[in-house]
């Protein structure tokens, strides 16, 4: 059908710092690639705020009968809190604390993320590959940018040389809006303190001390490939030397997608990426979220309401609904009445749709679809704004309830591209997941259910039966239902 033909998109680029027409590369198809997790801990909720936005734009994409390749890493080695420590590789911190091997903590981390992502209903990347399996790629990679006098060898590590990079008439900072040549100037010389020429310029390729796990042979001995390196290794081997689209979170902007820039132009001489996009920060309470400061809760604590932030559990369509009722580059805060205003604007919404097949067709119609429709496809291709498709969309809700209040008329083609529209949006586009949507996650029935055992449940606690009461909690949680006792009362969540 390509309908992207009929549509312009607008997309911000965080190069130019302006929303620009979006055209591909090759007619009809998109290269993808965003930064995924560092898999040395459980994926926090600020990460699923970011991939949940590219999984809309992802969708959106698609729905636009776009071919898409949508590469999304992980980075499974070499990630360095600080390139002149290699005791900062946050995986081998890791396996020290858990006493486990690396790769045990790759998994480990790798199968939770995954398994959290799949709970919101992520579709999943076409290709996701791994740092440690494009060792080869990055060790070339390194040698054609020391060939090519963009890289030097120190000690059995190897840099990028960002003050040979601007020499040659490139900007590192282009990206950042950052004045390399002034951060030059300001810095002092750092002879004998650092194996860098340049307190700018960044690995990639460390060499390895004896105590480091995770090592692998190169022409400048054993050692790990940087950060950075990665992700243009893998983009170029999947998408290209250019490719339409690079995202991540804003986090990334500088330094690692700053030298994605820089390694791509050395390499190749040109731009590797015509579109940056790039995620706000997730807040909880106004506060930035920090373990350091207990302002923190991992996604699925939000989900179960395990946690001492919110009142009841919120199930992943509603935590879903939430976040995209705020831009990808805007500030998103959550707090306890942000989660219940979702939920009961959520339920609305999902209670109107539920009346269309009962709706009655008309000879006429008194409501415009075709052009509420096409406002949806505007909202979306203003830069993905799903806070606007989201306010049409409770347009379009109001258009089913004045139809079944005998208000407004349409006709059964007109009822038809309502619900056809309101289908392709809600679950195609936004994500939402069609099976648990009409009913929050479960059947009134199996609510009736729930809600008569827990009551038996809680009739056993007054008696102190505690086994009793023990076994109802631990046979509904084998079934995947959550008990959670609150100064509320029982609540559960599937």
């Amino acid at each position: 059908m390509e309908l992207y033909k009929n549509q312009s998109l607008k997309i911000y680029n965080t190069l130019s710092g302006e929303k620009e027409t979006f055209t591909p590369i090759h007619d009809g198809n998109i290269g993808m690639y965003v930064c995924g997790p560092t898999v040395y801990s459980n994926v926090h909720l600020g990460n699923v705020r970011t991939f949940m936005s590219f999984d809309v734009i992802f969708r959106y994409l698609l729905h636009l009968d776009y071919k898409v390749r949508y590469v999304r890493n992980i980075t499974d080695a070499g990630h360095l809190t600080d390139d002149g420590d290699i005791d900062n590789d946050r995986f081998v911190k890791q396996s020290r604390l858990e006493k486990l091997e690396p790769m045990e903590i790759v998994q480990k981390y790798s199968v939770d993320f995954h398994k959290v992502l799949d709970s919101f209903n992520f579709l999943p990347p076409t290709i996701e590959p791994t740092a440690t399996g494009h060792i080869l790629e990055q060790i070339e990679l390194t040698q054609k940018l020391i060939d090519l006098g963009f890289a030097y060898e120190s000690n059995g590590s190897v840099y990028f040389d960002v003050f040979a990079y601007n020499q040659k008439g490139l900007n590192y900072g282009e990206l950042s809006n950052r004045n390399i040549d002034e951060l030059f100037a300001n810095t002092r010389d750092l002879d004998g303190q650092s194996e860098k020429k340049n307190p700018q310029d960044f690995a990639l390729w460390k060499n390895a001390s004896p105590a480091h796990i995770m090592r692998w042979n190169s022409p400048w001995g054993e050692g790990f490939p940087g950060w950075h390196l990665e992700c243009t290794a893998m983009s170029t081997k999947y998408l290209g030397e250019t490719f339409d689209i690079h995202g991540g979170g804003m986090d990334l902007k500088f330094p690692h997608h700053e030298c994605e820039v820089a390694q791509g132009k050395a390499c190749n001489g040109h731009s590797p990426v015509n579109f940056w996009m790039h995620t706000n920060m997730l807040t909880m309470n106004g506060l930035r979220m920090s373990k350091s400061t207990g302002n923190y809760i991992l996604p699925m604590e939000l989900v179960s309401g395990e946690n001492s932030f919110f009142e009841k559990p919120f199930e992943p369509n509603i935590v879903r609904f939430c976040f995209l009722q705020a831009h990808y580059r805007s500030v998103l805060d959550i707090s306890n009445d942000a989660m219940v205003a979702s939920e009961k604007g959520y339920n609305r919404l999902m209670e109107s749709y539920k009346l269309i097949p009962s709706l009655k067709a008309s000879a006429t119609s008194s409501l415009d679809i075709v052009s509420w429709k096409q406002s949806c496809y505007d909202a979306m291709n203003d830069d993905f704004n799903t806070p606007i498709l989201i306010a049409q969309l409770f347009e379009g809700a109001r258009f089913i309830n004045l139809i079944n209040d005998g208000t407004a008329t349409l006709t059964t083609e007109d009822i038809q591209l309502l619900a056809s529209t309101l289908s392709n949006f809600l679950f195609d586009v936004l994500g939402i997941n069609n099976s648990a949507a009409g009913n929050s996650n479960t059947s009134e029935k199996l609510k009736g259910v729930v809600e008569m055992l827990i009551e038996m449940r809680n009739e056993a606690r007054a008696n102190k039966n505690w086994a009793l009461s023990d076994e109802i909690r631990d046979k509904l949680l084998a079934l995947g239902i959550i008990i959670k006792d609150g100064k509320e009362g029982t609540t559960f969540s599937v």
